[in-house]
């Protein structure tokens, strides 16, 4: 499934990122919280790929 698939990219991307931001600091932190949002967006669309799938 290519969006899990995207799911999975974007959270060993932002991984490095997470530590930093864990020792304090703060752009680190915004790149994070960014990240999120677009890991937020890739859950969803893998939610609504499982359901297209389990309903066909």
């Amino acid at each position: 499934m290519e969006t899990y698939e995207t799911l999975k990219k974007l959270i060993e991307e932002v991984a490095e990122d997470v530590k930093k931001a864990e020792g304090g600091n703060k752009a680190a932190g915004t790149r994070v919280r960014k990240a999120m949002q677009e890991i937020k967006k890739a859950a969803q669309d893998v939610r609504v790929a499982v359901l297209e799938t389990r309903e066909s």
